[in-house]
């Protein structure tokens, strides 16, 4: 295992971080599913196609521990989390070349069923915020991994999950706050002063209904201003909830999308309207949110979709102009797409491809990266015309359901496996041109 970069004190940790800051303003990923949470790239000069072999391999780094987390990748460099020595850990790493800058501890490795680390780090700033399984929240200097303060979403909240797969979330930085999910009846929601971690509102939900378990899922939260209201969106234990931002009041609740196993999939929020999807033969709504007379919000349901037409297990959802696109089936992937407005099916739900299990997906340039359970990653048209495949990748070495998010970002494919990190140039034009 790579040696351990402790916090640099004194003359030359403030350099660090002024040269970190300088570098940040050109951030590329800085959290779960990209600046707007919608698995979304903005990268463009992308290969429309990769070669048969697949993009050419830049570099692998491993060292980073067991895990499930995706990666933020900022300012040139890339942080994730991973079970290493013992516990829980941020790791940081250069983006040239993969070498470990640091690493910090969060809290307790998680050793059970589909242990090691889940959440994604959120960067910030000078500052990484990350959640651990047991529910430590962390705010840590992104330049040396030097600890600013923790909060315990168990102990100073008294957070649960709806099960057993502990806390997954990735912290949402909004302003001035950052703002995590204890799942709590009088602390659903919380908002922290980022710098200190004071709390700022904590948010109090009534019952939604009888769907569901009592706690936090899954899922991380979403920002939407719909009915003129800002507020944060996201899937409980019980269904959808939105809280209002500037001081925790609970607006809107929505219960029928609800299971008693695990909700997981992020929502997908545009204008006045609330996408969300969950596995276990569930299925998914659209809403629609309006103002109150009394100046709240409420929530309609335009349509629901029964899980045999539509169910997410923990793939995740992208929208592309007015398609949805995503993994049809519970722990299948089938790719399909779906009009957003009306909710019918434009295309597949039942297609076989090489891919097995669930799949996470994301949009970069024109193309679906899907990334299936048994390791396969497959690039396809982002399209309603229909399925058309353009590259595939096998990821070297799955033992275990390889389910981490993928990134691009810099021109490169960031595919998390466990304690190894591999990292494709993706870029029109660069080593990935040539090869072809």
């Amino acid at each position: 295992m790579p040696k351990i970069t402790h916090a640099v004190t004194g003359y030359a940790g403030g350099l660090a971080l002024a040269l970190f800051a300088a570098a940040a303003e050109g951030t590329d990923w800085p959290g779960w599913r990209g600046p707007n949470r919608d698995a979304a790239s903005s990268e463009s000069g992308l290969l429309p196609a990769w070669p048969a072999s697949g993009p050419p391999l830049a570099w692998k780094a491993s060292g980073i521990g067991s895990g499930l987390s995706s990666v933020a990748v900022v300012a040139n460099r890339i942080f994730t989390m991973g079970d290493r020595s013992g516990s829980q850990h941020v790791v940081a790493l250069d983006a040239k070349d993969g070498k470990i800058l640091w690493s910090a501890r969060v809290g307790p490795a998680w050793v059970e069923e589909y242990g090691g680390s889940r959440s994604t780090p959120s960067v910030d700033g000078e500052s990484v915020y990350a959640l651990g399984t047991d529910g430590d929240l962390v705010c840590l200097e992104a330049a040396t991994g030097k600890e600013r303060w923790r909060k315990s979403l168990t102990r100073d909240f008294g957070g649960v999950m709806m099960s057993r797969w502990k806390f997954s979330e990735s912290p949402l930085v909004d302003g001035d706050r950052v703002v995590v999910t204890p799942g709590a009846r009088d602390g659903a929601l919380v908002a922290l002063d980022k710098r200190t971690g004071a709390t700022i509102w904590k948010a109090a939900i009534p019952d939604l209904g009888p769907n569901g378990n009592d706690g936090a899922a899954y899922s991380s939260i979403v920002i939407s201003n719909a009915a003129g209201v800002k507020q944060y969106v996201q899937l409980m234990g019980r269904g959808l909830v939105g809280i209002r931002a500037d001081d925790g009041k609970f607006l809107w609740g929505y219960n029928r999308v609800a299971n008693g196993t695990a909700n997981i999939s992020t929502p997908i929020v545009r204008a006045s309207w609330v996408f969300a999807s969950t596995g276990y033969q569930t299925g998914a709504a659209l809403l629609e949110l309006s103002k109150t007379p009394d100046g709240g919000v409420k929530a309609k349901e335009l349509y629901f979709l029964d899980p045999t037409t539509f169910q997410n297990h923990h793939g995740g959802i992208v929208l592309v102009g007015d398609h949805l696109f995503a993994g049809h089936g519970h722990n299948k992937g089938f790719p399909i797409c779906l009009d957003f407005i009306t909710g019918k099916v434009v295309w597949g739900g039942d297609i076989r491809n090489a891919g097995s299990g669930s799949a996470a997906v994301m949009y970069a340039d024109g193309r679906l990266y899907f990334r299936y359970q048994n390791g396969v990653v497959l690039l396809v048209d982002a399209s309603p015309s229909g399925y058309k495949e353009r590259g595939s990748l096998t990821i070297p070495d799955v033992k275990n359901p390889s389910w981490p998010h993928l990134v691009v970002a810099d021109g490169r494919l960031y595919v998390r496996e466990q304690d190894v990190l591999y990292v494709y140039d993706v870029k029109a034009g660069g080593a990935a041109a040539a090869a072809r």
